[in-house]
Parts: C-alpha cells; sequence; structure tokens
C-alpha cells in the first residue's frame, strides 16, 4: 500500500497539518519518497504509518500526551514491556481519580436538579449553585 499524506490523515481521520505535527514531533515517520518508488518529493505511506497513526489517535483518547505516546512508542521499540504497563497503570489511575470528580459532579446536579423541580416559589437552585461565589 502506497498512501498519499492525505490519504494517511484521512485513514486516521485527521487533517494534513496534524500528520505534519506528528511528524515534527516524531511520532510518525516522514518516508522517503523512494520508500515506494514515488515520484521525486512525493511521500508515500505505508501500513506503518497507518498504524502508528491509529496508535497516536487511540493514545491520545485514553488520555496520554503527546511526550507520554512519544514515550511509549520508544518503550514499544525497545521492548520495555515493565515500563509501559507502569504508564498504563498510571493513566488508569488518573482516569479513576477523573471518574471520581465527574461522578460527584453528577449527584450533585441530581440532587439540584431534584430540589429545582421541588416547587414554584423562589429561584431555582441549580441557577443559585452556579452563582454563589
Amino acid at each position: 500500500m502506497a498512501l498519499t499524506i492525505s490519504e494517511l490523515a484521512r485513514s486516521g481521520g485527521v487533517g494534513v497539518e496534524t500528520v505534519r505535527f506528528y511528524q515534527r514531533r516524531g511520532l510518525i515517520d516522514d518516508p522517503r519518497p523512494s520508500r515506494f518508488g514515488g515520484a521525486k518529493g512525493r511521500r508515500h505511506y505505508g501500513d506503518d504509518e497507518v498504524r502508528r497513526l491509529r496508535f497516536v489517535r487511540g493514545a491520545q483518547r485514553a488520555g496520554f500526551t503527546l511526550d507520554e505516546i512519544a514515550r511509549l512508542l520508544e518503550l514499544d521499540r525497545v521492548n520495555d514491556r515493565p515500563a509501559a504497563r507502569t504508564m498504563a497503570r498510571e493513566r488508569i489511575e488518573a482516569l479513576d481519580r477523573k471518574i471520581a470528580v465527574l461522578q460527584a459532579a453528577r449527584a450533585s446536579l441530581t440532587r439540584l436538579a431534584k430540589a429545582c423541580a421541588g416547587g414554584p416559589d423562589g429561584p431555582c437552585p441549580i441557577l443559585e449553585s452556579f452563582t454563589d461565589s
């Protein structure tokens, strides 16, 4: 498979400039034209770049920063499973903390919504709760 940069971007659900940004960050290789027999100056991408782009996007959705993603790619290159596992566990702990905060916020809003529905007198507690300092 030989994809242009726009085809690679489309396969990863990103724009061309995002691919170029990832290349500048060293997250995706910038292949030489001769790799796939392409015309001079025209880059072609293969399955490896598609997989890497999809990995970067998936890792971002999991909450990893671009620096952390670069570290994960390096750990994969040197086959350092223990360090990658540690990073995954740390990310899980961070997500668990965020989930706890979101669950507490949801519970508070649920209580406020019930209190607001409780009667027609006075201002709704939801509005008051966000304007109190």
